[in-house]
């Protein structure tokens, strides 16, 4: 990692040497930026390890995935649909235009959304943060050398395959030893979402878009799909209850698609791009103590050394 001098001495400066002043980072006011950015980065970690509970629960209170898909991009379009009409000329794309806009979308809107909390329906809460987000620099490495030519060092190649390692014990006792039924259709659909969202990713990074604009184009030309995706599958929110409609809006659209977002961006502006990526192993293990919590799903002893080694596979890896 580069850093930036923290100061430049004049050339007129006088021969005696002055007393070294305080560098920024050891100011109390960096300290204050250090513990905000930790803050930030917690706070996004609690967000998306709670979000796979949230999307089970979709389950229970007679929800599909396309209901939770037009919740969440419903809301978050209508919360940054200020902030579209401010920063994006031309609306709602920006300078990323229409053709790689449309394209994002595709691979990190709606249909990301609906494939991701699809697999919800079948899997417990722990697969959803386990399987998909591990499985994301996995796949993105083996793209990015397949594309591009782009060669991993060798600490990310002994990071990425603990990942695959650890996923095998983990998705390997619904596979092979029964486990919940039809959990495997689950986890085939995340290792699905996992692909669209490395795609996305070295699209997005190919493209220079900037974060928080994709997010708002993301939001709204979502809405675009939704009436497809709701022709293809009849929604089910006439039956659910209103508490369950709000969970799904306010959770997965403000919490998820917007506070999240600013919380990351925040902490990665703080800490920096390495340091705040650490904070995404913590999302199994905040999941694995919600959904034992709040849903009763309990892991097995495999599915949690899975679950270790795939945590420790993706420090090694973002670390290197």
């Amino acid at each position: 990692m580069r850093f930036a001098p923290v100061g430049v001495m004049a050339l007129d400066e006088p021969a005696a040497r002055p007393l070294p002043s305080p560098s920024p980072s050891s100011s109390p006011a960096a300290g204050r930026g250090r513990l905000i950015g930790f803050a930030c980065g917690a706070g996004a970690a609690l967000i998306w390890g709670i979000q796979a509970v949230v999307s089970r629960q979709s389950v229970a209170d007679g929800l599909g995935p396309v209901d939770v898909t037009v919740l969440r991009f419903v809301t978050a379009a209508v919360a940054l649909l200020p902030f579209a009409l401010m920063r994006l000329k031309p609306f709602p794309v920006g300078r990323l235009g229409w053709r790689k806009a449309l394209i994002l979308t595709f691979f990190a809107g709606a249909p990301f959304s609906t494939v991701l909390v699809g697999g919800s329906t079948f899997a417990p809460a722990l697969h959803t943060a386990v399987i998909a987000p591990s499985l994301i620099p996995v796949v993105t490495a083996l793209l990015a050398y397949a594309v591009m030519g782009e060669k991993s060092p060798l600490g990310r190649i002994v990071g990425l395959a603990l990942i695959v390692t650890g996923i095998g014990l983990f998705a390997g006792q619904g596979l092979f030893q029964g486990g919940q039924e039809g959990a495997w259709r689950g986890d085939l659909l995340f290792v699905l979402a996992s692909t669209m969202w490395a795609i996305f990713g070295l699209l997005a990074k190919r493209w220079g878009a900037d974060a928080f604009d994709l997010t708002i184009s993301l939001s709204i030309l979502s809405l675009a799909v939704l009436p497809l995706l709701a022709f293809v599958v009849p929604l089910k929110l006439a039956g659910a209850s209103l508490s369950a409609i709000a969970l799904q809006a306010g959770y997965q659209g403000l919490l998820v698609g917007v506070a999240s977002v600013f919380l990351y961006a925040s902490a990665n502006q703080t800490l920096g791009a390495a340091r705040a990526s650490l904070f995404l192993p913590l999302v199994p293990a905040i999941t694995a103590v919600a959904s034992a919590i709040l849903l009763g799903e309990w892991p097995s002893a495999l599915e949690l050394v899975g679950m270790v080694i795939v945590m420790a596979g993706m420090t090694i890896a973002m670390r290197a």
